[in-house]
């Protein structure tokens, strides 16, 4: 890697390949673009830091008369006191300070406990997220300004309302919290008040106004809500293993359900972990409470609760270009909040581009780090600085389609993708089960042609050809329920044959890579990581739920009547998947998903008419042959 001393020795003449020069002052500091791309020519060491706190007009959310603000720390090219003028690339969260450790609530429905909070803790919520690159305690602790500031970008860094600094109270994704980061959006340009810690005016002279937004988790959520308010300003957006309606993070298809790995937890959980404001309890304390009212986990019906923080509403108005990033085995954010805003932006022909990626709840720059930054590099440059560097003419989709091997598509899905139905048909066995809550999916899923009470599975015969799934199965299921409490129906998309697998997670590989200008406690270089892959004779692809007594719309309730038989029909988490030749592909159809839903107790007995049943499967290529 050339030495920062050599690269810091260009001249910060600006140098355009494929690209116009903008009329400059020979004095004036200017960026370097060489093959389209921006040059690290400026110091990261040298580079300016401020905070300033932004004024967020006409949001008061913990009612104390004031408008609520954010606070917001900068790093810039010390070159912007000299007359250069640069975009900003912005991450918003509510995680910089330290998170609470907050109870999650009780999923053994028993009695009249359905509700009630229990002694179980929100695990992990802060070590997980060191995983994902989101940002930390420590200011600027990540890839953006190593990387991006000698570049001539701006990095912003928006803690959000009700967390750290900030005044006013988080509401888990209601519009309060869109218009904390919007605030700094409109500040960048001129639209907003900011000021110093002593209350002093301060403005955004150095900023051309040019923002993209980027984040993991929470932290990329948040630019898809802003995005959707059509904010002038906000020219991309780069949105990681993000949420676009938060009624499909803490609910299914009219039930309630856990995100991966924090079963219990709901928005009124997640609002108060991240409620770390100086005087937390005394100026929001009432509104948490009101949240864990209005989240409903009686019946779990879409309300006007959900509706506020639905950003599919207002998809239209995305005038932002939006880079989407997720992982395939992501179970806290699912791939159904990827690709609903996918599907959602190819309607409204926003210029997008998308990754699929074999992680799960993570960020590709640890395991595919030369490719992302080439690609980001070149995004950002395109959006915010306007140089023509062909971004915008590579193909659409990247799919990792196993660990390592990814391939390079016109678009996602996959063009000529269809729906295939796939008919259940019957084991021979009495096509029923009955419900019990303490074994897992992956239990009632292995073994699928033994004889089991708890669940039912169906299989094709060996593929005489590998099968390509992409997009988003559907099932239909002929079912009667009776006896029990239990409104849940489970189905998993199973691929039953022994192979090795991604599994989401990752390890390191003991290699460094070196990508940015590194500082005292800054290190611009990061140990890579690969995925961990695992020999199993079988894997879930893909699940997803109904509470039965919302079998025709989730906003509405509607009783079931024991012994009567319903079509059932809902959809399963979006994929992207190969089910290889003389595998044989599974349906397994239970009710309570052990690491997702309420459970309820056992006993809820589940008939089910397979001729009248069938999955319908997103093919590319061939169908299955039964």
């Amino acid at each position: 890697m050339r030495s920062w001393k050599a690269l810091l020795a260009v001249p910060t003449a600006l140098l355009l390949t494929g690209a116009l020069a903008p009329a400059v002052n020979a004095a004036t500091p200017a960026i370097s673009v060489v093959n389209g791309m921006t040059q690290p020519v400026f110091s990261r060491a040298d580079a300016i830091t401020q905070t300033v706190y932004v004024e967020v007009a006409g949001v008061d959310s913990d009612s104390d008369g004031k408008a609520d603000r954010v606070a917001v720390d900068i790093m810039r090219p010390k070159e912007t006191e000299q007359g250069l003028k640069v975009p900003v690339i912005m991450e918003a969260s509510p995680y910089y300070a330290p998170l609470n450790d907050v109870p999650n609530h009780n999923v053994d429905i028993d009695g009249d406990t359905g509700g009630k909070v229990s002694g179980l803790i929100a695990r992990g919520r802060a070590d997980a997220l060191k995983g994902i690159g989101a940002a930390q305690a420590v200011a600027f602790d990540g890839y953006y300004d190593n990387y991006f500031v000698p570049r001539g970008y701006a990095i912003a860094l928006v803690e959000n309302l009700g967390s750290g600094r900030a005044t006013g109270c988080p509401t888990t994704g209601d519009r309060n919290e869109t218009l904390g980061p919007k605030a700094a959006v409109d500040w960048l340009n001129g639209r907003a008040r900011g000021f110093d810690a002593n209350g002093n005016p301060v403005r955004a002279d150095w900023s051309t106004g040019n923002v993209g937004m980027i984040g993991v988790s929470y932290n990329g959520t948040l630019p898809n809500a802003v995005a959707s308010t059509g904010v002038p300003g906000l020219k991309t957006i780069v949105p990681i293993a993000a949420i676009s309606s938060w009624y499909d993070y803490y609910r299914a298809n009219g039930g309630v359900l856990a995100p991966g790995g924090y079963q219990g937890e709901d928005a009124d959980v997640l609002a108060r972990v991240v409620l770390t404001r100086q005087n937390a309890q005394e100026a929001c304390g009432a509104l948490m409470d009101r949240i864990e009212t209005d989240q409903d986990r009686v019946t779990g019906d879409y309300s006007r609760f959900w509706d506020s923080r639905n950003y599919l509403n207002d998809v239209r108005k995305v005038r932002a270009s939006v880079f989407l990033v997720h992982g395939l085995n992501d179970w806290n954010v699912k791939t159904k909040q990827a690709a609903q805003w996918w599907y959602a932006l190819s309607k409204q022909n926003v210029p997008r581009k998308i990754w699929l990626t074999q992680g799960a709840h993570t960020n590709p720059f640890s395991f595919r780090t030369e490719e992302w930054l080439r690609q980001l590099n070149a995004w950002f440059d395109y959006w915010l600085y306007g140089v023509k560097n062909g971004i915008m003419k590579e193909p659409q989709a990247d799919v990792e389609i196993a660990a390592g091997q990814w391939e390079r598509q016109p678009s996602w899905p996959l063009p000529g993708s269809r729906p295939v139905s796939v008919p259940l048909k019957t084991t021979g066995a009495g096509e029923w089960f009955v419900d019990q809550r303490t074994r897992t999916a992956e239990q009632l899923a292995a073994s699928p042609e033994a004889a089991d009470g708890n669940r039912l599975a169906y299989l094709t015969p060996a593929l005489k050809r590998d099968v390509r799934i992409s997009g988003t199965p559907e099932i239909k299921v002929r079912a009667s329920l009776e006896g029990g409490r239990s409104p849940y129906l489970t189905a998993l998309l199973v691929d039953y044959g022994t192979d090795t697998r991604a599994t989401g997670a990752l390890r390191t590989t003991g290699q460094q890579y070196c990508y940015g200008e590194s500082v005292e406690g800054d290190p611009g270089c990061l140990i890579t990581r690969q995925h961990v892959t695992v020999e199993a004779p079988f894997k879930i692809v893909t699940r997803g739920w109904l509470d039965v007594r919302n079998r025709h719309r989730p906003d509405r309730t509607e009783a079931v009547k024991p012994g009567k038989a319903y079509d059932f029909r809902w959809d399963l988490q979006p994929q992207d998947y190969v089910f290889k030749a003389g595998h044989r592909i599974g349906v397994v159809l239970l009710s309570t998903d052990y690491d997702y839903t309420l459970r309820y107790p056992g006993g809820t007995l589940v008939k089910v008419q397979p001729g009248k049943s069938a999955v319908t499967l997103p093919v590319t290529g061939p169908g299955p042959k039964l």
